[in-house]
């Protein structure tokens, strides 16, 4: 077993006993745990809520569904990311949809159209924090799957002193996660109508930042 195996083990195990400790709440404005459907959905969220979210796709993703799959860098800490996710159930895409990656963004789409939900943090790998990149409006524009606006707050927590300011829940905290509504991109668009969506967005999930 080698050295990134034995981390995301590690990892996965803190984590997962962090996670027992943990209380949920949710607010769905999405309506999406009450749809039967298995359209697949691009889950949206900024990077440093990565544990928040997935504690959350750990305790209520509806078992009807296809599964997700998250995107991560292809750096030595998407690897590690990447194993981390696969201890959770979940796969991953190495790359990155909007810088050089379109190889990325090709398996992505071949994703979404085989069923798959896709979570992405648009600001991530590298920042800056709260920025969105193109690549979310890009896959949602090209495969008709609606955006599914992901906030993580943390009643209690430990904030790194990274370029996302990366948040840990402490132990007995509450994660209160909240489901936006659903947001539809219009398949052709100008230049001035891509970046309205865009920033549309990146406004909505700053809102649910602190």
């Amino acid at each position: 077993m080698n050295r990134e195996r034995i981390l995301a083990l590690l990892g996965a195990t803190i984590l997962k006993t962090l996670f027992m400790t943990l209380r949920i709440r949710i607010v769905d404005e999405s309506g999406f745990h009450k749809d039967l459907s298995i359209d697949p959905v691009l889950f949206c969220f900024w990077h440093n809520r990565i544990l928040g979210i997935t504690f959350a796709f750990q305790r209520i993703y509806p078992k009807h569904r296809r599964g997700v799959t998250v995107l991560t860098s292809a750096s030595k800490d998407g690897e590690m990311l990447a194993r981390l996710v696969a201890e959770f159930k979940m796969r991953s895409v190495r790359g990155s949809s909007s810088r050089g990656g379109s190889r990325a963004l090709l398996e992505l789409i071949r994703l979404v159209q085989s069923g798959r939900d896709i979570a992405i943090t648009p600001d991530g790998p590298r920042g800056p924090r709260y920025s969105l990149g193109p690549g979310v409006i890009q896959l949602a524009q090209t495969t008709g799957a609606k955006i599914l606006p992901l906030h993580a707050q943390f009643s209690r927590c430990f904030q790194m002193k990274t370029w996302d300011g990366f948040i840990i829940p402490l132990p007995f905290s509450r994660v209160s996660i909240n489901v936006g509504s659903p947001i539809r991109i219009p398949a052709e668009s100008t230049n001035t109508e891509f970046e309205h969506e865009r920033n549309q967005l990146e406004e909505i999930l700053k809102h649910g930042a602190d």
